[in-house]
C-alpha cells in the first residue's frame, strides 16, 4: 500500500512526539507504551495519541526498511537491536490494528522482541487495539498477536488482550495496566515460537 502525504506528515509527528518523551520515566500513573503499527495508519495512530496521550507515554518509532540493522544475517542481533533502539525502555507494546497491519513484517519483529526476555530484552506486556479503519475493513490481527489472544467460553485466557477502540481514557488506562501486570501474572501463557516473518505479505 502507498503512503499518502498526510500519512507521512502524521508519521513524522509521531516520531517527534516520541523523541520529546524519550527520557520520560515510566510510572504507575503513566506507563511507557511502544506503538506498533503499519505506516498507512499513521494518521489514525496520531489521532489516538492526541486523544489519549495523557494516559500513557507513547513510543512510536518503529523499524523501517532503511535501517541497516535489518540487513544483518544474525537473527538474535536484529531482535536485540530492535529492543534497544526502538522498544527501548517501554513496558507495554500496543499493536494498532488496521486493515493491513497483519501483513507488515516489522510489526511481527516488534512483537517478537516484545515477548523475549533475556540478558538484553526485557519482557513487555502486549495488547492490541482495533483502529476505526480496521473495524470497517475487517483487518485481521497479526499472527503472533493472535497466538497470544486466546478466548475460551467467552473468557480471555491468553497472555495478550484485543480491544475495540477505546471510548474513554479510563478504559485505556485500565487495559494498559492489565498488560503491564501480565508480565508477572501471565508470563507462562506467552506463545512466541512462530518463526519470524521474513517478508511483507500482500495486502491491497
Amino acid at each position: 500500500m502507498t503512503l499518502t502525504y498526510q500519512n507521512r506528515v502524521a508519521q513524522a509527528r509521531l516520531i517527534s512526539i516520541s523523541r520529546q518523551l524519550e527520557y520520560k520515566a515510566d510510572s504507575p500513573v503513566r506507563h511507557k507504551c511502544f506503538l506498533s503499527y503499519h505506516a498507512v495508519d499513521a494518521e489514525e495512530v496520531l489521532s489516538f495519541v492526541e486523544s489519549f496521550g495523557d494516559y500513557f507515554i507513547p513510543r512510536a518509532i518503529g523499524v523501517s526498511e532503511d535501517d541497516p540493522v535489518i540487513e544483518s544475517e544474525d537473527n538474535d542481533y536484529i531482535l536485540d537491536r530492535i529492543r534497544s533502539k526502538y522498544l527501548a525502555d517501554s513496558t507495554v507494546t500496543i499493536v494498532m490494528t488496521g486493515k493491513c497491519t497483519w501483513a507488515r513484517k516489522f510489526v511481527d519483529w516488534e512483537v517478537y522482541s516484545s515477548l523475549r526476555k533475556d540478558r538484553v530484552n526485557r519482557l513487555n506486556g502486549l495488547m492490541a487495539i482495533q483502529l476505526p479503519s480496521g473495524k470497517r475493513t475487517g483487518g485481521a490481527l497479526p499472527a503472533r498477536v493472535d497466538d497470544n489472544v486466546v478466548r475460551e467460553d467467552g473468557a480471555d485466557i491468553g497472555y495478550a488482550r484485543y480491544y475495540a477502540y477505546p471510548d474513554s481514557g479510563s478504559s485505556l488506562k485500565s487495559w494498559i495496566q492489565d498488560a503491564f501486570d501480565a508480565r508477572r501474572t501471565r508470563v507462562k501463557l506467552i506463545e512466541n515460537g512462530r518463526a519470524r516473518k521474513k517478508n511483507n505479505s500482500y495486502c491491497s
